[in-house]
């Protein structure tokens, strides 16, 4: 048996004695690895220097501090999120009890991404955990030394045997899919989701898939240009570019490209200084095959900011590329790296109509003061996020679903959606074997004078407080005699 298999069924052994059940239990475990992310941040900031060149705050602005607002919401709402939903009813229904039960799915596959390592990879496992669930951890082998951390750290702070660590590459990966879950859910990018999706229809295993694209982002000329590229300069350059939800490129009329360059070349400098390889706050590209990717794009387009570039310190400088054309190589693919294009459009409509020619992106961006022209990009365009005068901040809120639609992905997690994401919402009808006399509309033989008040049951909902209720449940006792003695007896 591999070390991939017995990981798995150590995690379906253990899910099988029925503790993660307890409410109180997953509470627990939160708040151990709540205690993780305060004990530990200096060998989690460690490590991260060393894969993406983040400083101790920057890892914990980027990584950390999410996961644990995250977690402190999941240990205020988890009674209630786990408790029995109740539900409107029917007349038919209404002296029955009639409720939602979340459920644990079972033993949950977390594949995680490199780019944010921490976040993408332990906010999944947050929801899993609170739903009752054991998960397998398989952290990104592309960050070398986070990974090793993540496999040291979390068998200290959380149940070792329901949340096993798989460390690893691609044939790692492959065995792990190989086994049966009750979910997989994976962030990274669509070539590999499709790898994933195959795998999990073997077992018909449900999935959750955080993937990528193009995001776009419009500037309108009439808003206030200054404050719009520093929110976008903000938003594409943080982490060296390598944000799923980073602007991938702006969309602007050509009256204000020029002024466009000039302001996030202001920003950058603002941000990064006079040379960015020097700025502790500036990042590196993971690797270099990465660097040589993302190199290759640059071949047909116009550089107008930086450009400089170190491939020994997978180093690209922040970069802005101007009159960039819809078929240059660095729209083909999302970019995942400090290059900005800029496509110049004559109008929102054709700004639109490009952005529709598309794939669905991630996220989409709107710079506009006017809320016709914001309204216009919501409606006729579709992404998994949209955001109006400002970049990245909606995956911060917990109260908003986070996740793709087409191509940038499948499902939807954060806060209680995570919950919900990974639990089974099991349907619950319990009756009481008494009045058996209203049932008889539903048996043989079918007339319609039955059938007419069937109608009357079953199309009228019930949303009522106590009092209504057994004055309810009273007349529904004496329709039903009526019902019986006129027409069924």
């Amino acid at each position: 048996m591999s070390r991939e298999q017995q990981a798995v069924a150590r995690a379906r052994k253990a899910f099988e004695t029925g503790r993660s059940k307890s409410v109180e239990y997953r509470i627990n475990q939160l708040k151990n690895l709540q205690r993780l992310f305060s004990e530990r941040q200096k060998e989690i900031a460690a490590a991260i220097k060393k894969d993406l060149n983040k400083t101790e705050v920057g890892a914990q602005f980027y990584e950390t501090l999410g996961l644990e607002g995250e977690i402190s919401l999941f240990i205020k709402n988890l009674k209630e999120w786990a408790a029995p939903r109740h539900v409107k009813k029917n007349l038919l229904t209404m002296s029955d009890t009639v409720y939602i039960h979340p459920e644990p799915l079972g033993v949950v596959l977390v594949i995680g991404a490199w780019n944010y390592p921490w976040a993408v990879t332990i906010r999944p496992l947050i929801g899993a955990i609170a739903a009752g669930n054991a998960a397998v951890v398989k952290p990104s082998e592309v960050c070398v030394h986070t990974s090793k951390v993540m496999e040291d750290l979390l068998p200290i702070y959380i149940d070792k045997e329901l949340y096993p660590v798989v460390t690893g590459g691609v044939p790692e990966t492959q065995e792990l899919l190989r086994q049966k879950f009750d979910h997989i859910f994976y962030t990274g990018n669509s070539t590999v989701g499709k790898v994933i999706m195959e795998a999990a229809a073997k077992h018909l295993t449900p999935v959750t898939l955080e993937l990528g694209g193009k995001s776009p982002c419009y500037i309108d000329k009439n808003c206030d240009i200054s404050i719009a590229c520093r929110r976008i300069t903000w938003g594409k350059y943080s982490n060296c570019g390598q944000t799923c939800i980073a602007p991938d490129y702006i969309l602007c009329e050509p009256s204000i490209q020029n002024r466009v360059i000039e302001e996030v070349k202001k920003c950058i400098k603002e941000f990064y200084t006079d040379n960015p390889k020097t700025c502790p706050d500036y990042g590196r590209i993971i690797n270099q095959r990465h660097f040589k990717r993302v190199m290759a794009m640059l071949e047909d387009s116009n550089i107008a900011v930086g450009g400089e570039n170190d491939e020994s310190d997978c180093y690209i400088a922040p970069t802005v590329l101007q009159d960039v054309k819809p078929e240059a190589k660095v729209m083909q693919e999302e970019i995942f790296g400090p290059l900005l294009p800029i496509l110049p459009v004559s109008s929102l409509d054709e700004a639109i109509k490009l952005i529709n020619k598309g794939e669905k992106p991630l996220a989409l961006y709107v710079f506009s003061p006017d809320n016709k022209v914001i309204e216009r990009m919501r409606d006729e365009t579709s992404s998994g996020g949209f955001l109006a005068n400002d970049c990245l901040v909606h995956y911060s809120v917990s109260a908003l679903p986070f996740g793709g639609v087409g191509n940038s992905g499948i499902g939807c997690y954060h806060g209680k959606f995570s919950f919900d994401r990974l639990s089974h919402l099991r349907g619950c009808l319990v009756k009481k074997l008494k009045m058996e006399g209203v049932n008889d509309m539903r048996y043989p033989p079918h007339t319609l004078k039955k059938l007419g008040w069937a109608r009357f049951f079953i199309l009228n909902t019930v949303d009522v407080g106590w009092v209504g209720r057994m004055a309810l449940l009273a007349a529904l006792v004496m329709v039903a005699a009526v019902v019986i003695q006129k027409y069924l007896l």
